[in-house]
């Protein structure tokens, strides 16, 4: 049976316990500056940034497809929804799988829209943070009431 003695580090250990020493603390390093203000904070609103997201879902007690034709920020309808400028984030029903979501007060030029689940969406501007998404059922041409989530960019 062998007693246990000694560590002993070979040269590659040595090596490498002396680049991780240098790697954490380069990433400490960042970290302090970021802290202290000296890296840039990026206004809310910036070009480049997310200016705004929402996912629309419907009331869970009613269904998509009873979605109001007239906008509404009901939480109700939303499982999550960001607007940079803090103001509402608005949604109605236009028609069969149409729906127009506004993003009061954001000049957002461009959105990208996704189902959830079995649909598919697009988006189309029609006005400075107002977007229209259709929506359809993956693999069929026809539009279709169903969940979707809207990015700002």
């Amino acid at each position: 049976m062998k007693r246990p003695g000694r560590l002993s580090i070979t040269p590659g250990t040595a090596i490498a316990l002396i680049a991780l020493f240098f790697a954490l603390g380069g990433s400490a390093f960042a970290v302090g500056e970021r802290v202290q203000g000296l890296a840039a904070a990026q206004p809310r609103c910036a070009q480049g940034a997310v200016r705004g997201a929402a996912t629309v879902t419907g009331n869970p007690a009613q269904g998509i497809v009873n979605m109001p034709d007239q906008f509404t920020s009901t939480p109700a309808l939303f499982a999550r929804r960001f607007n940079c400028t803090g103001k509402a984030v608005q949604v109605r029903r236009t028609g069969i799988g149409v729906y127009e979501i506004r993003f009061v007060g954001n000049a957002a030029p461009s959105a990208v829209a996704s189902g959830v689940g079995e649909f598919s969406a697009t988006s189309e501007a029609i006005g400075a943070g107002v977007f229209r998404i259709r929506v359809q059922n993956v693999g069929r041409a026809d539009e279709a009431d169903g969940p979707f989530m809207v990015t700002l960019v």
